[in-house]
């Protein structure tokens, strides 16, 4: 297959891809393991058809490359003594069978620990069980089978605590009382956010999901969430802050003057790789609208499966978690010092880390 025209030139910097085709189940996997400098490579599976994709298997195998880059950079911002892996699975995750699962886990395995994974797009905590079946390098995974259950619960939380502390940087004030923040994606983790969101008092939350069982469970819980169907409805409803947690490069350079017309001063959200190319990030800043990085907000969810290999405390997790406000401070100060953009100053502190 054609993955890409020099696939050795995203290859340069990881440690190792492994491309593999399950001769039993027929199932096409990309297992990417960027970095194990601080440890064992951590980050999650994710399962999806890319059927969107005009090449499919080029556009998984590019999605595992990023992501592993990004999960080494999370982790280390995360303070976690590990580097970065991630695992793409070509499949429908409707339609998924045992059998895929528990053979995935052999691969897993067959790395011998260089590779933890755990639960992503398309994956659920039991289906992380059923792999776990079948490797002991396994992470949310189930409490009765060992794990500290749904990751979304802490990932939600940190983004909640680098969204203030941007709020913090940007007007000195760190609570988000006075704003309206477009949430896209309502899901286990963009669900929790509009929970913390409205929870905490006086901020308007403005939602955009496809799935009709999702809005309505939110709207159940929060009536005065108001969900729209476009992006175009959002920013009529002029939010200061667009929070993206759904899939990634939804950020893109051709949306920055009508996110500068609606007066959007704040990204920050959960989504990995939210932006569609890497110079995006430039032009937002010189747009004038402060760009959390998601490696720096989105960290909560490793930080809580890291912890099923230490001893499964949550509350110590939680902890850790609460570190990411300031980490976002720390990050967004050594950018305006250093006059670069957020995302740089995030990969420093990231570098600095794991080169030392």
């Amino acid at each position: 297959m054609a993955i890409t025209s020099d696939p050795w030139a995203q290859f340069s910097d990881h440690e190792e891809v492994v491309i593999s085709q399950d001769p039993t189940t027929g199932l096409r996997s990309v297992v990417a393991i960027h970095s194990t400098k601080l440890g064992p490579a951590l980050g999650g599976t994710r399962m999806a058809l890319y059927s969107e994709h005009p090449d499919p298997h080029a556009a998984a195998y590019s999605d595992a490359l990023r992501l592993s880059r990004a999960m080494t950079l999370k982790n280390a911002l995360a303070g976690l003594n590990h580097g970065g892996g991630k695992a793409v699975l070509i499949a429908d995750p409707a339609n998924k069978s045992r059998q895929e699962l528990l053979n995935y886990g052999r691969l897993i395995e067959s790395l011998g620990g260089k590779y933890v994974t755990a639960g992503d797009v398309g994956m659920q905590v039991a289906d992380m069980d059923v792999v776990g079946e079948t490797s002991q390098y396994v992470t949310g995974r189930s409490p009765e089978n060992g794990g500290v259950g749904d990751s979304g619960i802490l990932t939600a939380l940190g983004i909640w605590q680098g969204m203030q502390a941007a709020v913090e940087f940007l007007s000195g004030r760190n609570d988000l009382s006075r704003s309206t923040v477009g949430v896209i994606g309502a899901g286990k983790v963009g669900g929790r956010l509009i929970s913390h969101l409205i929870e905490s008092g006086g901020t308007k939350v403005i939602a955009m999901d496809p799935i009709a069982s999702i809005r309505a469970e939110i709207t159940a819980l929060f009536p005065e969430v108001e969900f729209v169907d476009s992006f175009e409805e959002m920013l009529a409803a002029r939010p200061s802050i667009i929070s993206p947690n759904a899939m990634g490069g939804f950020i893109t350079a051709e949306m920055i003057p009508d996110l500068t017309t609606a007066g959007v001063s704040l990204i920050c959200g959960g989504a990995n790789n939210q932006l569609a190319q890497a110079p995006v990030g430039d032009l937002l800043s010189a747009a004038g609208i402060l760009y959390a990085p998601d490696f720096m907000v989105n960290c909560g969810g490793v930080i809580q499966v890291a912890e099923e290999l230490v001893g499964a405390d949550v509350d110590r997790a939680r902890k850790q978690v609460m570190k990411v406000y300031q980490t976002t401070l720390e990050v967004l100060e050594s950018a305006k010092i250093a006059q670069i953009t957020p995302v740089a100053a995030a990969e420093a502190k990231a570098w600095e880390r794991i080169n030392a």
